[in-house]
């Protein structure tokens, strides 16, 4: 038997074209779980080891930049506060601050307060009159006016009935209605089915079909139970056919128009 007779129609293995998504291979399930060894990405639910390493030690172990101990502490300065010995110095010593004078009873001068404190006798003066009273606009007692005692538009008194000979308006009556409620012709009679038991219908029409479910459903020949395989055991089955490509498209024969 030669190499044509073995494979049926016109395909043949060749080298694919180009790359294919199903020729390699994903990685697993190595991505899962973290790992059990070593120091990075530990798994944290088992336990770890101690771990050393042969790399010398860094010269800045912490990041703290404190200055330490080099801070020069006075001598008189002690651990409750500074020391209560006298000192002294070669600085002169500075002058004493100045105190509030008050002043006494001969610093007032009381005969030289005039009018403000003494009474004096009206004084005239030939000048003009000062422009700051022909700016007072005070009003006088003419300015005012009382309220009218005649018509409906009295303020504190009871006014007498009027009457006009102007027709009757319809805005502002006392039949005007405001809210525009509507009448009882307004609103639809509600069928008393809604609220109550629907009694029978009957109507003049003919029958034209009996009633029943109009979805065709198959028959008892439409099913094949002999070839029914999953309810009992099935034997090992073989076919003569060759084997494809892993890439081939299945056969769609069953085609639903």
């Amino acid at each position: 038997m030669s190499d044509a007779d073995v494979w049926v129609g016109v395909w043949r293995p060749h080298k694919p074209r180009g790359p294919i998504a199903a020729h390699y291979s994903g990685p697993g399930p190595k991505y899962a779980l973290p790992g059990a060894t070593g120091l990075n990405c530990h798994d944290p639910t088992k336990p770890n080891g101690p771990a050393f390493s042969f790399g010398t030690r860094h010269r800045q172990v912490t990041s703290d930049s404190s200055p330490g101990p080099k801070y020069l502490v006075p001598p008189n300065i002690t651990r409750i506060g500074r020391d209560g010995t006298p000192s002294y110095s070669i600085c002169s010593r500075p002058k004493d601050p100045y105190l509030f004078q008050s002043p006494g009873p001969g610093h007032y001068s009381p005969e030289k307060s005039g009018k403000s404190a003494y009474y004096s006798a009206p004084a005239y003066s030939i000048s003009a009159r000062s422009k700051g009273f022909c700016n007072d606009q005070t009003p006088g007692p003419a300015a005012y006016m009382l309220p009218s005692l005649f018509g409906p538009a009295t303020v504190n008194k009871t006014s007498a009935p009027n009457f006009s000979l102007q027709g009757r308006s319809k805005i502002g009556n006392f039949n005007e209605d405001l809210q525009k409620s509507p009448g009882p012709g307004t609103y639809r009679v509600v069928d008393p089915c809604i609220y109550k038991n629907k009694p029978p219908h009957y109507s003049m029409t003919g029958r034209n079909g009996m009633p029943g479910d109009t979805t065709k459903t198959p028959g008892p020949g439409a099913y094949y139970p002999e070839k029914v395989t999953f309810t009992r055991i099935k034997p090992p089955s073989f076919s003569f056919g060759v084997r494809h490509s892993e890439f081939i498209v299945p056969l769609i024969v069953d085609v639903m128009e």
